[in-house]
């Protein structure tokens, strides 16, 4: 079993070479010495182990009554030594050491069992999760005298995270590691160049709910959606039906098979459609090194790499300082650092604290900073309103076409993209109507489904500003499976920000991509107007329909 704490630990005088991983307790003087001195043995680069090291550690593992292990490199050196107890051994953390996606971890793990059984699914899950060379458990017979050899390695075809070979007894062994090692490394890096280009990063997605099958598998395409928006490629999917565990979201073991799912289609994240908490995060880390990101952390990513103006720049990153404050972790004296001051008693403050203080001067900071630029947008807002000019201010769900749709209006040319939050800062555009009519149009940025918090607290003010408008046409991307859904987070956050009283009217756009017998059903249930911004259909209905709310307002 994998154990990323570093365990009991033992070294003997001056002498010692290194330190006796796992559990201690109970040992005697001179079993420990003799467990300490398998760090002076080595084997030959063409062999997993030597058969007089074998044997040793069968004799040592009899004696004690617990399980021996040894991590060699592919030096024939050992770079740990392992006790542990009747049933495990306990690996120590690997981290430091090498591996890869197309490389293994330069480690080859040779363990006794005591009742000469086949290796178990915990052997072979630390193979696949840390990507082991090879691991090898030795059978010991009854006089401590070395039985039957188990292997296994990691498999290079993905169709199964590894391969058990044939028992073999250890005496008679005959293993060709340093040809072996060599060519399975040679056909994992085979299979990594059939990736795409390493701009593309690809990811397992995971979802976690009681949802029905539609509205999960719904969610799951908007995940690939953002994903593929900031350049990630979603290779695999997984549901699981149920709550999140609130300790670990899914439960050690099931985090593990999804760990080795995703090794062994050589990803290089696991993506959770939802929010993990600050303890979900801790726990998942000490149990895997795989990169892990979460739906809001996806989205502040998106966000800080489309903010272009300076105000969206602070929002984003007021944001990300907002959800990066609790995940510093608590504080643990024994672990951190102590900065102490002249003239000061106690252990003054740890480096933990320190960063926590001064992430929260950043966010006052910054807030402050966001209170400056909003004096000078209410500025404007209120000579825009005293100039008595018509506001129509575009919204809808992301990735709906508002930014098309204003080009096509007012002719402009706003950054237009098939990817989910192409527009993040407000953008505005006047236009002079017949009868000398002048109109602004505004484009906001696009609404999602459960936007995190600290981003929606982030642009609320943004959004507020919206409290100006005169006629809010709310584009509905017709095309969509799941509009209806999506219209209603638009009208739900509306409601939320207290914006629902302003006039609206809904716009159907990429009628194109639908049954015309389906939009005139649509037009009708909502009294929509039927548009196509991309080929210019519908946009005189709108133009006629803004004129209207002009004159309407003259008459007040």
């Amino acid at each position: 079993m994998w154990n990323h704490s570093e365990g009991g630990r033992i070294s003997f005088g001056r002498n010692s070479i290194k330190a006796i991983e796992g559990s201690l307790t109970g040992l005697k003087t001179s079993q420990l010495r003799a467990i300490e001195r398998l760090y002076r043995r080595k084997t030959t680069a063409n062999a997993i182990i030597t058969t007089d090291m074998g044997t040793t550690m069968c004799k040592i593992s009899r004696e004690i009554g617990r399980q021996i292990g040894v991590l060699i490199d592919r030096r024939g050196k050992v770079a740990y030594v392992i006790a542990g107890g009747r049933h495990e051994v306990l690996i120590p953390n690997l981290s430091r050491d090498r591996a890869g996606a197309s490389r293994l971890k330069g480690l080859r793990l040779i363990h006794t069992h005591l009742d000469n059984e086949p290796l178990s699914r915990d052997d072979l899950t630390d193979l696949a999760m840390l990507r082991l060379d090879l691991i090898m458990a030795i059978g010991v017979g009854d006089a401590g005298e070395p039985r039957t050899a188990y292997i296994a390695h990691i498999n290079p075809d993905a169709e199964k995270p590894w391969e058990a070979l044939p028992p073999e007894d250890f005496q008679r062994l005959s293993f060709p590691f340093g040809e072996f090692i060599e060519q399975l490394e040679n056909e994992l890096r085979d299979r990594n160049r059939g990736k795409e280009s390493k701009d593309t990063l690809n990811a397992v997605l995971v979802h976690i709910s009681s949802l029905s099958a539609k509205e999960a598998k719904a969610r799951m395409e908007e995940l690939s959606e953002l994903a593929r928006t900031e350049g990630i490629k979603a290779i695999d999917s997984v549901k699981y039906k149920g709550q999140p565990n609130p300790r670990n979201i899914l439960g050690s073991g099931r985090i593990k098979e999804l760990v080795i799912r995703a090794l062994s289609q050589n990803a290089d994240m696991i993506l959770f459609d939802q929010e993990l908490t600050p303890s979900q995060s801790r726990c998942i880390g000490d149990i895997t090194d795989t990169p892990i990101l979460d739906r809001t952390q996806l989205i502040l990513k998106i966000f800080a790499r489309r903010a272009h103006s300076s105000d969206g720049k602070l929002r984003v990153e007021l944001a990300r300082l907002k959800y990066m404050l609790p995940r510093l972790g608590l504080k643990d004296d024994a672990l951190s650092r102590i900065r102490g001051g002249i003239g000061m008693r106690g252990p003054g403050e740890t480096a933990m604290e320190v960063s926590r203080r001064r992430i929260k001067d950043r966010i006052r900071a910054m807030q402050k900073q966001l209170d400056k630029l909003g004096m000078g947008r209410n500025q404007r807002r209120r000579l825009r309103k005293r100039s008595g000019v018509f506001q129509v201010a575009v919204i809808g769900y992301t990735n709906a076409g508002k930014s098309t749709l204003l080009n096509a209006i007012t002719k402009s040319s706003v950054l237009v993209e098939d990817k989910l939050f192409a527009t993040l800062d407000p953008t505005s555009r006047r236009i002079r109507f017949p009868k000398n009519m002048e109109v602004v149009f505004s484009d906001t940025v696009g609404f999602i489904r459960d936007l995190p918090e600290t981003l929606l607290g982030a642009f609320r003010s943004t959004l507020e500003e919206l409290n100006d408008a005169d006629l809010l046409l709310h584009l509905v991307d017709s095309s969509s499976d799941d509009y209806e859904r999506e219209l209603e987070t638009v009208e739900k956050v509306l409601r939320d920000i207290g914006l629902d009283k302003i006039p609206r009217r809904i716009a159907l756009n990429k009628i194109d991509k639908v049954a015309p017998s389906v939009i005139k059903n649509l037009i009708i249930r909502h009294n929509a107007i039927p548009v196509s911004a991309l080929k210019g259909l519908g946009l005189k209905q709108i133009t006629e329909e803004i004129v209207a709310g002009i004159e309407a307002k003259k008459k007040l």
